[in-house]
């Protein structure tokens, strides 16, 4: 249990690394940091699937400037937490369901005994698709004061996002084939291919250093998906557009989606941020799926409305405003 960086991906300082463990074994790497001075609660860094806490390292420094305790752990199957194949470049999960486990062991082990109230919750990707499923599933009783997402996996873009895909991803794993990759895919990572036609970022330094982190840390990078992972996703995505599903999740809640998004559909981002109670979604024109490792312009948008949100001192409209007026 360790953190990697490189010179242009410092570690803030600080860190305090644990391991947790999860209800059926799972071992998971987190890490969390204190600002100095008294904390005005803290935000728990959520990352997607594939992702690692190394490469949120900016984003970790900009919340502790902010004067948030910040915490932050690998999901399993990736990062340094357990892998759950012997092929670790394969991303895999046997069940949607087992990501409630890890937020579970998270919260009741890292974020309980070591982080001040209130707790935030800034998820990106699958994990804002899990956050809110946890929350869902929580029935009332969600244990994050706001929660934000960043391009959340509602459903996806294209093709992946057909009921096509979703068919072949069941025939695939009911017929034994649940730990191959995805037809097409293979154990290079998305931020080692090369920076032209990416689907992540518009920032080629940002892309460039996910990509250096990986060849320091080989370890902490994963391939593409399996279908067994894919299976479990639409899962995910499924149970989170059922009816009534989406309308458990009490938390006021904010969304950012990506208008050049190729990843994760940005208009069931949309309708669904409609269906919670207390939610906005901001669409940010230019950017694409990695919001938080985008062009500082596009960032600053980002940061502008979380300001807002986050700390509970101002209405949810009022977040989406401050772009539309500013410009920020």
């Amino acid at each position: 249990m360790e953190l990697y960086d490189t010179p242009a991906n410092r570690c803030p300082p600080g860190a305090n690394i644990v391991g947790l463990r999860a209800s059926d074994g799972a071992q998971l790497r987190a890490a969390y940091w204190r600002p100095e001075g008294i904390p005005r609660g803290t935000v728990a860094v959520i990352q997607g699937r594939a992702e690692f806490i190394e490469k949120y390292f900016e984003t970790i420094g900009e919340l502790l400037e902010r004067g948030f305790v910040v915490a932050a752990f690998d999901w399993r199957g990736q990062g340094l937490s357990h892998r759950l194949l012997r092929n670790r470049g394969k991303g895999h999960l046997r069940r949607s369901t087992d990501y409630r486990l890890d937020l579970d062991a998270f919260i009741r082990q890292l974020l309980a005994p070591d982080c001040p109230k209130p707790w935030f919750a800034l998820a990106h990707s699958m994990g804002a698709a899990a956050v809110l499923d946890h929350s869902a599933a929580c029935d009332g009783e969600e244990p994050f004061a706001r929660i934000v997402g960043t391009a959340p996996m509602v459903d996806l873009h294209g093709f992946p996002g057909s009921h096509m895909a979703r068919r072949l991803a069941a025939s695939f794993r009911n017929t034994g084939l649940a730990r191959l990759f995805v037809p097409g895919g293979g154990p290079r990572t998305l931020m080692e291919k090369p920076f032209v036609n990416n689907v992540l970022t518009g920032d080629q330094r940002r892309y460039a250093r996910a990509a250096e982190i990986i060849q320091a840390a080989p370890a902490v990078g994963i391939g593409d998906p399996t279908v067994g992972w894919a299976h479990a996703a639409y899962h995910l995505m499924d149970r989170l557009t059922a009816d009534g599903y989406a309308e458990r999740i009490r938390t006021p809640t904010l969304l950012f989606a990506a208008g050049d998004e190729r990843l994760v559909s940005t208009p069931a981002i949309e309708r669904f941020a409609r269906r919670l109670k207390t939610a906005t979604c901001v669409v940010l024109p230019d950017a694409r799926h990695e919001i938080l490792m985008e062009r500082a312009e596009i960032r600053a948008k980002f940061w502008a409305a979380f300001d807002a949100f986050a700390p509970g001192e101002r209405f949810l409209h009022e977040a989406a405003e401050k772009i539309s007026q500013t410009g920020v």
